[in-house]
């Protein structure tokens, strides 16, 4: 099973050509890696594109706002086709009371400070295929420069926005035979499942009620990028402002990580011709139809208007 899991430091440092040696003390940070971190843009519609940024020694840049410059890459050997250049801002992957990313572009003292990614909204593909960015960023003055390939796609492999949302019967912690760790991964090492309330009830319960759904997608102990635990936290953080308006649900991705053997329930939205992309997100309305999506990360600035639209206000 290959697991494209959610912009992994790994990833990116591996981008830099691995094994080489560190840079000169002069040099440290002088040049950038990038990975889009977005898992299907698709062609004709607009995108939310994601870019993680770091340094070829792995650290973070964070803060401020960076240039996406795309091209269109095509056949093998082809001439790039200029495509939308627009700016994108720091989504920060931050815990509750962290202090607020810097105001221009930054490189991070370690890698687990400043972590987060650039996104750009409204980012619009005219054709499918492989395509590249250019990310463009000033810091400390000087520009600096990174690029990283991605395809575009025809359409969404995991259910898109205005599907009708698959009736999953998600474990919930109502499921005596089910292993705890199965249905939260962080019960592997608390013992039993954190957020009951995130676990109380299946999607396809709070469709037959009419209820819409934010449902999140994720693995807290066994993501390889280390979002994944975060982003869960985010989502449960919503309860207090929407819980009696929406059924906030977590859906565990493995069953058994060890074997990997997939919960079937997040195998229904997430695993694709073998290839399993978390952390998700799926705003799921009233008549049980998908509303909104976001991949990897989101901030409750891009979820809570879609859950005011959904819930007229």
């Amino acid at each position: 099973m290959r697991r494209a899991l959610a912009l992994s430091l790994a990833v990116l440092a591996g981008a830099c050509g691995g094994g080489a040696e560190d840079p000169p003390a002069d040099r440290r940070g002088g040049g950038l890696v990038a990975q889009v971190a977005s898992y299907e843009p698709l062609a004709g519609e607009d995108n939310r594109l994601i870019v993680g940024l770091l340094t070829e020694d792995n650290l973070f840049v964070s803060g401020g706002t960076a240039t996406f410059r795309f091209s269109y890459l095509g056949e093998e050997g082809a001439a790039p086709v200029p495509g939308p250049e627009v700016q994108a801002g720091f989504l920060p992957i931050a815990e509750p009371g962290a202090v607020p990313p810097p105001e221009q572009p930054t490189v991070g003292g370690a890698t687990d400070v400043g972590r987060g990614v650039y996104a750009a909204r409204g980012v619009r593909f005219d054709r499918a295929g492989l395509w590249e960015v250019e990310v463009i960023a000033t810091i400390d003055g000087e520009e600096r420069r990174a690029t990283s390939a991605f395809t575009v796609l025809e359409e969404p492999l995991v259910p898109g926005v205005g599907e009708r949302a698959p009736r999953t019967k998600n474990l919930t912690i109502h499921d005596g035979d089910a292993p705890p760790q199965a249905i939260d991964s962080r019960a592997e090492t608390e013992g039993e499942v954190p957020d009951p309330d995130l676990h109380d009830t299946t999607i396809a319960a709070a469709i037959r009620r009419g209820r819409p759904v934010l449902a999140v997608f994720a693995t807290p102990v066994y993501c390889v990028s280390r979002f994944c635990g975060p982003i869960t936290d985010m989502v449960a953080g919503l309860r207090e402002r929407w819980g009696d308006r929406v059924e906030i649900i977590h859906v565990e991705i493995w069953r058994d990580f060890q074997e990997q053997v997939v919960n079937k329930g997040a195998a229904e939205w997430v695993l694709r011709e073998d290839n399993l992309t978390e952390p998700w997100i799926f705003l799921i309305d009233g008549d049980g139809r998908i509303a909104a999506r976001w991949d990897n990360v989101a901030t409750p600035g891009e979820i809570e208007p879609e859950l005011e639209r959904v819930t007229g206000g």
